[in-house]
């Protein structure tokens, strides 16, 4: 498919229509640039198409379920109570067509030239695209992104598939093991479980083993409660007959085998080599802070620039790039790149927790007014600071955590201090005040919950 005139030369040629490289098209032609957008299958990449909308729109619908089978404590009663899974895929699968049209119209009218194919460097100013048309550009854009990595011995098949078949199911899997532990697994874990299935997880030392070990313990008893089981300092053996395997000596049923071991920086096919480009030994592609490759004509960004491997990411880079390219001074300078772990509750961190010079004060959800209302007490808010009061980091366990992180990630970038959040007016009752309460808290000035180590003698 080819929007608008196909052009023999362009200002800024751009491989891979994900999140990071249509952001960057768009922002390039907002800068009167004439922008050739490359992409081999959807708009929107695998973030609309195969990952974060619909793993999000998949667990918002088994949050609901879950809560309707849990809501007699608050006087409802359902009868009857049942989820039609072809009913719940046409939706996922209705929300990334329509994100993926509104990324086509929003290409189109800003007078990008998208194709339908892959690309490939024939040298550092030309691509030769599988359709047949070469494209001369004056700068170019890698936004190629990542791709599941496989594990030998379990190769893909019909009982065996990666995340992105795990969201693409129509039905619900009586049994599911996967392999992984990682915020994918737990995510993919949590949502079927809720929606009825068997769930179990194989960690070569345990589930999200890189986070803070504190939060991890509320979304282990979660995920206890939910009846996943969780096999730790364990590896798969061989799977067949639907039966997984491990070095343990255990044997676990599964209809559906999910393989989420992590990612790898795509860049098979595009021809580095007939470039200047050089990559590390992880295989990302190696860039400065304006996302300039050690090509001159060349920049990338997203998760085969490296990590952290996430879609926010990929987008302020792709504004960076897109005005790079563009002759605009521009650069990724950013302090903090915030996370978030969509299990239950969810996890959301912002900047750093620890190191030499970092206090830390914890606010508990079990004194916050909101939480207790709508008893989801499970969490808490801690804030990382220096002696002079500059906070440096937060992590939050909660609903909606999400929603909550954005305002930490703003403080630090701003270098915001304990005050600068404590004094702020927060709306009452929400589940942002416990990032008030919190700073609060590490000035010693508490004043929902009481904290003994942090009130002034």
């Amino acid at each position: 498919m080819v929007m608008g005139s196909i052009p023999e030369n362009v200002d800024v040629a751009i491989i891979g229509g994900g999140v990071g490289g249509y952001i960057a098209a768009i922002r390039a032609a907002q800068l009167g640039k004439s922008v050739a957008l490359i992409e081999k299958h959807k708009l929107g990449g695998h973030c609309l198409n195969y990952a974060c909308i619909p793993s999000k729109t998949l667990i918002h619908i088994s949050d609901i379920y879950d809560s309707i089978k849990e809501s007699s404590k608050f006087g409802i009663s359902v009868n009857g109570l049942a989820i039609d899974a072809k009913k719940m895929y046409e939706w996922r699968v209705f929300v990334s067509k329509k994100l993926e049209q509104g990324v086509a119209f929003l290409c189109k009218s800003n007078n990008i030239d998208v194709f339908s194919a892959e690309a490939t460097f024939l040298s550092s100013n030309k691509l030769q695209l599988t359709d047949g048309i070469e494209i001369d550009f004056k700068k170019a854009i890698i936004a190629t992104g990542s791709e599941p990595i496989s594990l030998k011995g379990f190769e893909y098949s019909d009982k065996i598939i990666d995340y992105k078949k795990a969201l693409l199911l129509d039905y619900i899997p009586k049994n599911m093991a996967i392999i992984g532990a990682g915020y994918v697994a737990v995510e993919i874990g949590i949502m079927y479980a809720k929606l009825g299935s068997n769930v179990s997880i194989i960690a070569r030392s345990d589930i999200l083993s890189r986070f803070d070990p504190e939060a991890v313990a509320y979304v282990k008893k979660r995920m206890e409660s939910l009846n996943i089981k969780i096999y730790k300092k364990s590896n798969p053996l061989s799977f067949d007959a639907n039966i997984l395997k491990l070095d343990s000596n255990e044997n676990i049923l599964a209809d559906i085998l999910v393989v989420a071991v992590g990612l790898s920086p795509y860049t098979s096919g595009l021809g580095l080599s007939n470039t200047h480009i050089k990559l590390d030994d992880k295989g990302f592609i190696i860039t400065d802070k304006t996302m300039l490759t050690s090509d001159e004509n060349i920049y990338a960004i997203g998760d085969v620039a490296g990590e952290p491997m996430l879609a926010h990411k990929a987008m302020r880079q792709g504004v960076v790039a897109g005005e790079a390219a563009s002759g605009i001074s521009s650069s990724y300078e950013n302090i903090v790149v915030p996370a978030v772990i969509f299990s239950d509750p969810e996890i959301a961190i912002a900047g750093r927790l620890d190191g030499d010079g970092i206090m830390t004060t914890k606010f508990p959800l079990s004194a916050l007014g909101r939480a207790i209302a709508l008893d989801s007490t499970n969490g808490f808010v801690k804030i990382a600071y220096t002696e002079d009061k500059i906070v440096k980091g937060v992590e939050i366990v909660s609903r909606d955590a999400n929603a909550m992180i954005s305002e930490a990630a703003l403080a630090i970038e701003m270098g915001a201090t304990l005050e600068d959040i404590a004094d702020t007016i927060h709306p009452h009752p929400t589940f942002s005040e416990s990032i008030m309460e919190a700073a609060e808290s590490a000035l010693g000035r508490g004043i929902h919950f009481f904290d003994s180590t942090k009130v002034k003698k």
